[in-house]
């Protein structure tokens, strides 16, 4: 009954977590900021410019969720890890062979794992020629599957170079970084199967989440083979091949 309402929000970001099919059939699934958004479009203002990630990371996401109108504040639109670290990778494990496996009701994909942590690795070595531990970039490895969190988790307990800087790294699901940020961000999608199945990466809010995360470094593992059956990962590799990433 109020004269004015003003609704803050993302409702490209994550969507409501429903446990009942038959409620999210019934309408649930859709939110009062989206139907909002819809009836009355003349209302929605979008707060153009951003403050957190170079702007080649920023691109994708603006482009798909936000028509573009998307801005990097000076401050941040081309800042790097240093001069010759791009911002943007993706790395294709197309034919590696790092197949997923279900383990329970999780996906998990083992390969893909040790790999992320070896590239992590190597990244990390190239960035103690550049930092001290006092002022060391943060990492973030998200993974859209919590049994994948569990084994990059032990790689990790497991690894004596990354454990000199453990304190700087996190590791969990795409749901629990909504709100945060990191220097670096490793994402694993973790499905790799040869029937184009990516269950629930086909929810894209949930990786315009993941995807900007990222301040300065943006590294996206996934099987090409695999995602490019969905429209906004094979458009996401042609964006990453434009950029030379």
């Amino acid at each position: 009954k109020a004269q004015r309402v003003v609704l803050a929000g993302d409702h490209c970001q994550l969507p409501p977590t429903i446990k009942s099919t038959q409620a999210a059939k019934d309408g649930l699934s859709n939110t009062l900021m989206e139907k909002c958004t819809v009836m009355h479009p003349q209302a929605v203002v979008l707060l153009e410019e951003q403050y957190r990630m170079n702007t080649q990371i920023m691109g994708y996401p603006s482009s798909v969720f936000y028509n573009n109108k998307l801005t990097a504040h000076p401050n941040v639109a081309d800042r790097l890890l240093f001069a010759e670290e791009p911002p943007l990778e993706f790395i294709d494990t197309a034919g590696c062979g790092f197949d997923e496996k279900l383990e329970g009701t999780s996906t998990t994909n083992p390969e893909e794992a040790v790999f992320l942590l070896k590239h992590l690795t190597q990244l990390v070595a190239k960035l103690n020629d550049h930092y001290t531990v006092a002022n060391f970039p943060t990492i973030a490895i998200i993974s859209p599957y919590k049994q994948q969190i569990a084994i990059l988790n032990d790689l990790i307990t497991g690894s004596e170079e990354l454990m000199v800087y453990k304190s700087k790294i996190s590791i969990n699901t795409i749901d629990s970084f909504q709100g945060q940020e990191r220097d670096i961000i490793y994402i694993g999608l973790t499905r790799s199967n040869t029937d184009g199945a990516i269950g629930f990466l086909a929810d894209t809010r949930r990786m315009n989440v993941a995807m900007t995360r990222a301040r300065k470094k943006l590294v996206v593992i996934g099987d090409s083979a695999t995602l490019s059956r969905s429209v906004f990962y094979s458009d996401f590799i042609s964006y990453a091949e434009q950029c030379n990433a």
